[in-house]
């Protein structure tokens, strides 16, 4: 019997079993606090080892909002470890769980991804060096000058949309913005923006009334701006963006464009665009893929 030869196959077969033993998505700290000051639900995530991304409650809820906050605080004493890329991210850079209230008195959670039926982005009647576009009013938003606040909204090649708002007297300024992201951003992802042929026909007119094939509703999410301490409300994505999340070539191309990976403003709608794989759980979207598109 070759002894050595046992030993290696246990030891082999040992760090095999290791090697494949579920990573759990929270560790408590019970020299910290006892298990009896969680919650059920917060409970039921640890025995189940389900992240909070996987979460118990509806989407929403009391319950949802709350498990959050608790998750959060809880993380923040050092009561639990957390150990889920996607529950870390939400915990540490939103508010999730929070709370705010706009100039208006209504009260709202933050950093919350909800469908938004204010904004229809299947309309694009504007055109410009081959690409569509929208410049909206927000309904009576305005700065503390009174000037407008404008809702712009870009379509790229492969059906994603692109939102952002601009503060203007005018919608004059909505519409530089969209053929300024148009120029620096769309053209020279495409290879567009070399001269054009004398051959090529000549850029569509603005304002010639167009629409876009591409259907489902818009997002939008509450954040605190850190600087004004106020509630902004962030419009992005489109039914284009649900359809691409377990599509890798298109996942690569759109954090490419979007430039992913350096995003890291709440209140621009490219930081939640680059991060919508790691709600789709959250908002019943059917994604194996998390975190950055």
């Amino acid at each position: 019997m070759d002894l050595k030869k046992l030993v290696k196959e246990a030891l082999d077969n040992r760090n095999c079993c290791q090697a494949t033993k579920p990573k759990k998505s929270f560790i408590l700290n019970e020299s910290a606090a006892p298990r009896e000051i969680l919650s059920e639900g917060l409970k039921y995530h640890i025995d189940n080892n389900k992240p909070l991304t996987e979460h118990l409650y509806r989407a929403g809820s009391d319950k949802y909002f709350n498990l959050w906050a608790e998750a959060r605080s809880f993380y923040s004493r050092n009561i639990i470890e957390v150990t889920n890329d996607d529950d870390l991210a939400i915990l540490t850079e939103t508010n999730l769980g929070e709370f705010g209230t706009l100039e208006d008195g209504t009260r709202v959670p933050l950093d919350f991804i909800m469908e938004d039926e204010y904004l229809d982005l299947n309309e694009f009647p504007f055109e410009y060096k081959g690409f569509k576009y929208n410049v909206e009013d927000t309904g009576g938003m305005v700065n503390d000058r009174g000037q407008k606040v404008w809702q712009v909204s870009i379509q790229d090649r492969e059906g994603d949309i692109e939102t952002t708002t601009v503060r203007g007297s005018s919608n004059r300024e909505g519409h530089q913005e969209a053929k300024d992201f148009i120029e620096n951003e769309l053209l020279p992802y495409y290879g567009l923006n070399e001269a054009k042929k004398k051959s090529q026909k000549k850029d569509p007119p603005i304002g010639k009334p167009m629409r876009s094939s591409s259907g489902g509703k818009a997002y939008k999410v509450y954040v605190r701006d850190p600087k004004t301490k106020k509630i902004k409300t962030v419009r992005f994505g489109s039914g284009g963006l649900k359809a691409k999340i377990n599509n890798p070539k298109a996942r690569a191309a759109f954090a490419k464009r979007h430039k992913c990976s350096t995003r890291n403003d709440k209140t621009k709608a490219s930081y939640w665009s680059c991060r919508l794989p790691r709600y789709a759980k959250l908002l019943g979207l059917k994604s194996s893929f998390s975190g950055f598109w």
